[in-house]
């Protein structure tokens, strides 16, 4: 799949045998993760020792967002920020994270209402300003209603609203972005202009306000709602040391980074209280 330009193609693979070996000679639990960039099948496990499916009490987070979390530019399936953040703090992850959306559909709100949450983190807001699929007339509602399902699951699990991390391009403009640029070299432009704002059209800082404001309207009623600005997890400071060369996409060192800042920042914290029965 090529997230920028949204096209994809199918090349069969061979089937492949990966082979773990001289492990422990004792019962042990053994965690894989799958590539996250690549369409895979499981075939077959088999072991010379009886597997079984064991008991994990683990908190379970449930994180949904874009390509950034989906772990675009990550060395791989365990260097995606939310998968670092996970080993981190020892919870286990599902990640939703959808390149090229991550566009408040209310059938995806549906499957996190349905399904065991402990934790749950919304990343919202680059692929709004991607596609220029919003207005703030239409951006807020769709906000509240994604939280309105989640929450007919979920009435007190820990939700977290985590705006985009920063983006320099569409700070103070609205998109959609484009990519331009020979292959190997390509940089996302925004297409908007700041002018356009006051048309009710938005950029990732008009998304960080509106954000921040359906939390704080929630609050009273919702205790276990809480909003964290994504540039604490890549900001200026972290642009500045970890550029984005696409325009878009943090590169790996940026994902491990911001893995390790959210873990300190909502997991650590949350799992604590949670542990404490507070």
């Amino acid at each position: 799949v090529d997230f920028l330009t949204n096209s994809s193609t199918v090349t069969p693979g061979e089937p492949l045998t990966v082979r773990f070996a001289d492990l422990p000679a004792r019962d042990k639990t053994i965690e894989m993760w799958l590539p996250h960039d690549v369409e895979v099948t499981l075939i077959d496990v088999r072991a010379d020792a009886p597997l079984a499916v064991p008991d994990d009490d683990r908190p379970v987070w449930v994180n949904y967002g874009s390509s950034i979390s989906h772990g675009f530019n990550a060395a791989g399936p365990t260097g995606t920020w939310p998968a670092v953040a996970a080993t981190a703090v020892d919870v286990d992850l599902v990640n939703l994270g959808f390149s090229g959306s991550a566009l408040l559909d209310s059938f995806v709100a549906e499957a996190i209402r349905d399904r065991p949450a402990d934790i749950i983190s919304l990343e919202i807001g680059t692929n709004v300003v991607n596609h220029d699929a919003f207005r703030v007339r239409t951006f807020v509602p769709a906000v509240h209603a994604f939280l309105d399902i989640i929450r007919q699951g979920h009435p007190t699990s820990s939700l977290w609203v985590v705006s985009s991390v920063l983006c320099p391009i569409v700070e103070d403009r609205p998109g959609p972005t484009t990519m331009v640029g020979p292959p190997g070299e390509r940089t996302a432009i925004a297409e908007g202009l700041p002018e356009d704002l006051v048309r009710g059209r938005l950029s990732l800082g008009l998304i960080r306000d509106l954000l921040a404001a359906v939390v704080a309207s929630r609050a009273a009623e919702d205790p276990n709602l809480h909003y964290l600005d994504g540039r604490l997890l890549y900001g200026e400071t972290e642009h500045e040391a970890m550029p984005m060369v696409d325009g878009l996409h943090p590169d790996a060192p940026a994902q491990l980074h911001i893995g390790r800042r959210f873990a300190e920042l909502v997991l650590e914290p949350t799992v604590n209280t949670r542990e404490r029965g507070d």
